[in-house]
């Protein structure tokens, strides 16, 4: 089962935890993903995109967001339903919406984290309906 995700949460553990919580969570978002989307060949390493974020001092984060947005809207249009946001969308409000005060990051990770919902409720289902999980 995938787990959902609350964004009340992902940002007040990332605030008390002086931004540790969201490597974290790119970590799990990262193995989640790769498990939903199988072998699409667009896979990527938990711990590499945690370390390039490191090493890049977050600039790979910016470019993960817009990768696995995209992989998230193919994702969900090889599912048959849509997912508005992608990659782009991503990119945009978490560089451009610096320029509100840093409330487009916010706006970013909102969008992510409900799009990754959509597709972990969508999973599970399909799981529970294949007898691999509960239903």
């Amino acid at each position: 089962m995938i787990q959902r995700r609350e964004i009340v949460m992902l940002i007040v553990l990332s605030i008390i935890t002086c931004g540790i919580y969201t490597y974290y969570f790119m970590y799990t978002a990262t193995r989640d993903l790769n498990q939903m989307a199988g072998n699409d060949g667009k896979g990527t390493e938990p711990s590499t995109v945690i370390l390039l974020s490191i090493v890049t001092c977050g600039i790979y984060a910016y470019y993960w967001y817009y990768t696995q947005g995209n992989r998230m809207q193919n994702l969900a249009n090889g599912r048959g339903f849509k997912v508005d946001e992608n990659g782009t969308t991503y990119l945009m409000w978490g560089i451009f919406g610096a320029l509100l005060c840093g409330i487009g990051y916010y706006v970013m990770i909102h969008l992510f984290v409900k799009n990754l919902n959509v597709l972990a409720d969508d999973y599970n289902a399909y799981m529970a309906s294949q007898g691999n999980g509960p239903v």
